[in-house]
């Protein structure tokens, strides 16, 4: 007979076709992938480090369902009641599994754990399920909290992780709630009887709250137009108008609708004819800067659960750096520093980085990302605030000037350099890389190569992959420069 747990009526809640594509045709899941795992990872060290909190409490193991309900039973008729994790109860056909239940006076606290820093809309149904089967299992609930993510905390070292949670009663929330649980449930179940696949069209359920592992394949059969609305970018507002208009292409779309906006015209423009458009003033402003130029680029990760002490929750820490340095000549040098000890890196990323910027010349970066971390370091490490400082004061940031300046279609609507650099220097093609071609496998090839169980050889592999990967984003900056300065 099947169960439901929790998460898959959430995951109804969201979409019923979701649900019913995970249980019936779970190959065609796009999130299968190692840094989902990762993430899973992450999240459930932060589960263990929440119930590292309730010393002497009795973790339910067992691998049958039947097992894990009646090991739950007989430890909640034991004196004195211990603290349990991963309880297991089921009503009707659903299952839960709390991840603390605390016993207090009159029954208990259901304790739910997540890895986010505030409380979302979904974490609320969430619980409010769990609370329903509990009750309906004949447990006394007293309270229900959600444990999150206290962003402030600092990480003192030693194993020390008092303060890293913050506990929210949402009992008020929850039971607010309870009455629609039931309904809930019987829609989930219906969508699971259901022989053929419920058509629902794509629309903004497809990335709240979570990112369907299914996208391609419900898209896969509404043909988007080559050009659609979206392709403007961050424009809700725009693209609902002309969506509601009737508008698919951009390239139907009279001038008019579009007013005065200069980057949306661009873009119109751009689609229109197929080509790329360049306005000449971005080449103007690079071509007034000095020389030499440095092209600047940073490697991060980051822990829910901070590792080195002085850090913080989802900090992010850098462990790599990528310098290209062009001079007036036409000279282009690289040097680069990558920190795999599994040591916190961010001293000696400060210590080799500040040398290698020199003391003049613009320092040309893609977004405000490495500000941001800059500034984040120069509060860590005081003794390095002055040498920060000069650099930021030498900054020059790409991304807004290609916003404002240039658009190729095939970008759609994206400024990321990724989508950027085919255009310019199809030549520079990072699924050509092997092993890392994007930031998130960065951040995978970073831990593999620091766990103890890596081997010398594959981390080897690993460092080369992640050198060549940051090498390509600085190598990038530099021709986009070299495309802005000739056209």
């Amino acid at each position: 007979m099947q169960h439901l747990s929790k998460s898959r009526i959430i995951e109804h809640r969201q979409c019923a076709r979701r649900l019913w594509l995970r249980v019936h045709r779970p190959d065609l899941d796009t999130q299968a992938s190692t840094s989902a795992q990762s993430r899973m990872q992450a999240g459930t060290h932060a589960g263990e480090v929440a119930c590292s909190l309730f010393p002497g409490g009795r973790m339910i193991e067992a691998e049958k369902l039947s097992d894990a309900i009646a090991l739950t039973t007989d430890l909640l008729n034991r004196k004195p009641k211990p603290t349990l994790f991963e309880a297991t109860f089921s009503h009707s056909r659903v299952l839960v599994r709390v991840d603390i239940l605390q016993p207090v006076r009159g029954g208990y606290d259901i304790v739910e754990v997540k890895s986010s820093t505030e409380i979302q809309g979904y974490h609320l149904e969430d619980a409010a399920i769990q609370a329903w089967v509990c009750q309906q299992a004949g447990l006394p609930v007293k309270r229900t909290q959600l444990a999150h993510i206290n962003k402030t905390f600092v990480y003192p070292g030693k194993q020390q992780y008092d303060g890293l949670f913050t506990f929210a009663d949402i009992t008020k929330d929850t039971d607010a709630l309870l009455k629609q649980v039931p309904h809930w449930t019987k829609a989930a179940f219906a969508t699971l009887n259901e022989k053929s696949e419920p058509i629902i069209e794509p629309g903004k359920h497809c990335k709240e709250p979570f990112e369907c592992p299914y996208v391609e394949h419900c898209a896969h059969e509404y043909k988007a137009a080559k050009y659609p609305p979206e392709d403007l970018g961050n424009q809700g507002n725009t693209i609902n108008r002309l969506r509601e208009q009737g508008y698919t292409d951009l390239r139907k779309v009279p001038k008019a609708l579009l007013g005065n906006n200069k980057k949306h015209l661009r873009i119109w423009r751009a689609c229109r004819s197929g080509k790329a458009e360049l306005d000449p003033a971005a080449g103007e402003h690079l071509r007034s800067l000095a020389y030499p130029r440095y092209f600047l680029d940073f490697e991060t990760i980051q822990f829910i659960v901070p590792t080195w002490k002085g850090t913080r929750p989802y900090q992010q820490i850098p462990f790599q750096w990528s310098c290209h340095k062009a001079g007036k000549n036409g000279t282009v040098s690289h040097t680069e520093f990558l920190d795999i000890s599994g040591k916190d890196p961010s001293k000696p990323f400060l210590e080799t980085l500040t040398p290698a910027l020199g003391k003049r010349g613009p320092i040309f970066v893609y977004s405000h990302f490495e500000r941001d971390r800059l500034k984040a370091l120069a509060i860590r490490f005081p003794k390095y605030a002055t040498d920060i400082e000069a650099i930021l004061e030498r900054m020059v940031d790409l991304l807004p000037l290609s916003r404002a300046h240039y658009y190729h279609p095939a970008m759609h609507g994206s400024w990321s350099i990724k989508a950027v650099l085919p255009t310019i220097a199809p030549e520079l093609d990072y699924s050509a890389l092997e092993g890392v071609q994007d930031g998130g496998e960065a951040q995978q090839a970073y831990l593999e190569t620091i766990h103890r169980q890596t081997t010398g050889e594959r981390k080897t592999e690993l460092q080369q992959a992640m050198l060549a990967y940051c090498k390509l984003d600085t190598e990038a900056l530099v021709k986009l420069v070299e495309y802005f300065e000739g056209h």
